[in-house]
């Protein structure tokens, strides 16, 4: 991502530095051809390494409590330090004590990751100044007797501003909010100067009035309400604020709570989400389908909207990448998705369709690849238009509540794309199918000065998480939103809320939601819930890293703390057991680390070198550890014959069984990111392996999925064996690499080379596969997946004992067979009890995945005398896998006869 030096940015956001005085903002600065206008140029450049605690007290990291502590402000950003010099430039300074007290619980909990150091004390009397320096520049400095610098700091924020300005947290409107005859507009922007607002006819054009707001010093809200309805109307906010670097500037910025915007965001749309112009036809009494009683009944389909319909010849030329291809009901993408739903599929899950940075919404690039299918040509060409391109999956919130632009037929105009989402949900939930949102509340695109930032531009420095020194953290790729911090956590809630309420959004799915707080996470369900008047299903990414790790500056929305909560995080534990190796991959180990389902020991590659048996049995426990749902209290007995609690078996330095109830866990084997199940079983499986057998290996890890205890998520055309030509990280990787073709004639195996930022390293191992015609899939081989996947939907369906509700219940009712150190380590074998569970539909199922190339025989003792059947899918006359209907079982002895590389399902009535 880019990056600017603070002067550089300077430069080239102003076209002109004007004196700091002025009365109010003039209506010529809505028209500015800048997005910020430098009014006094900063003089110094600080890190920010002290923290306010809250807003009295204050923490300065590795600096004891000797000397003069002073704090200096100016409303101008004029502040030049010089260490052994006095300082300059200041408009004035308070005198700071060292507190020799206990820091209040609270404070001390929120920044117990602050390093130790001296606390400082504004005096008492000083105190009702602090909310208006917060508006200026603020230095902190030790000095010497003679007052001379001995060190000095700026300091974060935001625990002084949650302190001051609590009440915020309870404001209720935030943003523009047209009624009749009224419109209001209110925007939490405590520590700038002056705010108005910049009120414009349409997307372009010059600017007809310009309103200033008002300071509410309670809430540190600005707002004013204008004497007429300006629905329709667009606006920017003029907001002169002090920021690092830069000094006081005036920043032409759209509003954090937009809920829509014109072309490329220029502008923020005036709405009423209520209003009948903006509602599609029967939108008000659209209610989703009532297929989740729980959320283990949940089995998603992970879908982009561009690769959705962009490639389909079905769907008309002008609605090809948009909300409005989900209208074309005889679409062969629609088609295929209605015929999920028949089958058993409950919820889409889109990725991500808020407001995105990355993706031009006006005259994006659509380059043409054409080349051999292990050339270098392709990438190369895609390379060079990748951020001008019409392609990104989407993970750079620039405005959280508002639909993206270039999914929309009309991008100029605001309120076309509020409609086409509408409508797209309404298709959806016409088709049978939930709806759910792909949100990245733990991020921006931007952040600082940058044109496409908002959060910083309005509240600098209080949005984001920072690190020791002042800068905005980065370790989930971008720049960290900090949801510890009140107005943060405000902000994903409602706008949450928002989708829930005004987009009827059935469930939420989380990008590296262990960014954010259980607490808020718990509040965000609450108000969610309310919204929607029912149940809204939560989940994300549970993983445990960067600077919030194991806890260290709040109890995480994690896999290990989020038991108990009902929220539900993805596991691992099965999906690398299955694929083999892990998501980070390189070099030789992406082929020689095969999993369960392709080869691991039984069926060993050309680089796969000695496995021990012990290993294929150890990843067979940690599948069944996934087929039980991950939960900590379920015993199982391993490999080594001993009878374990999953919570007390080790996945490296975790325990495997991490959630307390099955909902809590997501169980997957593809998604977006990383290879392609496809693409990861061509790299792992021997080359000699049939495509027959490739779709027979893909089925496999589909079967285990759609076996296992909790919710069941699938990424989009892996029913139909979707390849991204091994491409590991397809983000930005355009439309080339991210096809799937609805048609079920190709599955865009050996399109070229995948993007060299991410691939190249491994492009020596790429090519031979990518050349070798015997990689790509017949179209036989693709309708035989796509037909046995619809049938595990279909089995997964039947039946609540694969979708139990509580873990007291898979305690009871899940029994595995075939364990231990006697055990056929090539078949996973289950038995479920539905006496008297409700939704059962039978007395008993039991479920067999053989993995291995030859056929296998294991029995289960308890089964004796039982009168079990083939699952009446697997015998319908338009069973999607024949073979297993080959499968047998003997009464006699409870003897099952599994074919090679199949699942298969038998009920007891």
């Amino acid at each position: 991502m880019i990056r600017y030096a603070c002067a550089a940015l300077a430069a080239a956001a102003t076209s002109v530095v004007t004196s700091p005085a002025h009365a109010a903002i003039p209506l010529q600065a809505c028209d500015s051809p800048g997005f910020a206008t430098v009014l006094h140029p900063a003089a110094h450049k600080l890190d920010a390494r002290a923290v306010w605690l809250e807003r009295r007290l204050a923490q300065w990291p590795g600096v004891a409590g000797e000397g003069l502590f002073r704090l200096y402000h100016s409303p101008t950003g004029s502040i030049t330090i010089k260490n052994g010099a006095k300082v300059v430039g200041a408009s004035g300074a308070l005198d700071l004590a060292v507190f020799k007290g206990e820091v209040p619980a609270a404070a001390a909990q929120r920044f117990k990751y602050v390093g130790a150091g001296a606390v400082l004390a504004v005096k008492d009397a000083d105190l009702p100044r602090l909310a208006q320096l917060h508006r200026e520049q603020l230095v902190l400095v030790r000095e010497a007797a003679d007052g001379t610098v001995l060190a000095a700091t700026r300091l974060q924020t935001a625990g002084a501003l949650d302190d001051l300005y609590a009440a915020a947290a309870e404001v209720p409107d935030l943003g523009a909010t047209p009624a009749k005859h009224r419109t209001g507009f209110k925007l939490w922007a405590p520590t700038a100067q002056d705010v108005a607002v910049c009120v414009y006819e349409g997307g372009t054009g010059a600017a007809t009035a310009i309103h200033a707001l008002v300071f509410d010093a309670r809430t540190g809200v600005w707002g004013t309400n204008l004497p007429a309805d300006l629905s329709g109307r667009y606006y920017k906010y003029a907001v002169d604020v002090v920021a690092d670097g830069a000094g006081l500037v005036r920043n032409l910025v759209t509003d954090p709570y937009s809920v829509s915007l014109t072309t490329d965001s220029k502008r923020s749309y005036i709405a009423d989400l209520d209003a009948p112009a903006l509602k599609p036809r029967g939108w008000d009494a659209q209610r989703p389908p009532a297929t989740v009683k729980a959320q283990p009944d949940m089995a998603v389909y992970e879908l982009h909207v561009r690769d959705f319909s962009r490639d389909d010849p079905t769907v008309p030329p002008a609605k090809r990448g948009k909300y409005t291809a989900f209208s074309e009901t005889q679409s062969n993408g629609m088609r295929h998705l209605q015929a999920l739903a028949r089958a058993g599929l409950t919820d889409i899950h889109l990725l991500p369709v808020y407001d995105i940075g990355s993706v031009p919404e006006k005259a994006c690039v659509v380059p043409k690849p054409a080349g051999a299918p292990d050339g270098e040509q392709q990438q190369a060409l895609i390379a060079k238009t990748a951020d001008e391109d019409c392609y990104n999956w989407g993970y750079d919130p620039w405005h959280y509540n508002a639909p993206e632009g270039s999914y929309s037929s009309a991008p100029h105009d605001g309120a076309r794309r509020i409609v086409e989402f509408r409508e797209m949900v309404q298709n959806l939930h016409h088709a049978g199918l939930r709806v759910g949102l792909d949100v990245v509340y733990n991020h921006t695109f931007r952040s600082g000065q940058h044109e496409k930032s908002v959060l910083d531009r309005v509240v600098p420095g209080y949005y984001h998480r920072l690190d020791a020194k002042g800068a905005v953290e980065q370790s989930t790729c971008c720049d960290n939103t900090a949801t510890e911090n009140t107005m943060m956590a405000k902000l994903m809630i409602e706008s949450a809320e928002l989708w829930t309420r005004h987009y009827k959004i059935d469930s939420f799915r989380f990008d590296l939601m262990g960014h954010q707080p259980r607490a808020a996470m718990e509040t965000l369900q609450a108000r969610v819930d309310k919204a929607a008047k029912r149940r809204v299903q939560l989940i994300g990414e549970g993983w445990n890293f960067g600077e919030v790790a194991d806890g260290a500056r709040f109890v995480q929305a994690s896999q290990l703390s989020l038991n108990g909560s009902g929220i539900g995080t993805f596991s691992d534990r099965a999906r690398d057991a299955a694929r083999g190796g892990g998501a980070g991959d390189a070099g030789d180990a992406v082929i020689r680390q095969q999993g369960y389902i392709n080869g691991l020991v039984y069926d060993a590659n050309a680089r796969a070198g000695t496995r021990l048996v012990k290993d294929l049995l150890a990843a067979a426990d940690m599948i069944r550890i996934g087929l039980a749902g991950t939960l900590r209290s379920y015993s199982l007995t391993t490999f080594d014959d001993a009878t374990r609690r999953l919570e007390d078996i080790p996945y490296g330095s975790q325990p495997a069984g991490y959630a307390s109830q099955p909902g809590e866990t997501v169980n997957y084997v593809e998604n977006h990111d990383n290879q392609t199940l496809y693409d990861a079983n061509a790299l792992k499986l021997p080359l000699q392996t049939s495509t027959e057998d490739r779709a027979r290996v893909q089925v496999l890890g589909l079967a285990i999925n759609a076996f296992s205890q909790g919710v069941a998520y699938f990424h989009a055309g892996v029913d139909i064996l979707r390849s991204k030509s091994l491409d590991r990280n397809s983000f930005n990787s355009g439309d080339w690499f991210n096809r799937v073709d609805w048609s079920y004639q190709t599955n865009y195996f050996g399109t070229g080379l995948p993007p060299a930022a991410d691939n190249a390293k491994d492009w020596p191992l790429f090519k031979p596969l990518l050349a070798d015609p015997k990689l790509v899939p017949l179209p036989s081989d693709i309708a035989f997946t796509r037909d046995a996947f619809r049938d595990l939907l279909a089995i997964r369906a039947s039946s609540t004992l694969f979708r139990m509700r509580t873990a007291d219940d898979v305690n009871k009712r899940l029994r595995f067979f075939n364990v231990g150190s006697k055990q056929e380590p090539t078949v996973l074998a289950a038995h479920l009890d539905g006496r008297g569970y409700a939704g059962a539909g039978f007395k008993g199922i039991s479920y067999l995945v053989n993995v291995d190339k030859v056929a296998h025989v294991v029995t289960d003792p308890q089964l004796r005398g039982k009168r079990m059947r083939l699952h009446p899918v697997h015998t319908a006359k338009g069973a999607g896998d024949k073979r297993a209907a080959s499968a047998g079982y003997d009464s006699s002895n409870g003897t099952f006869s599994v074919p090679a590389r199949t699942a298969v399902v038998f009920v007891e009535d």
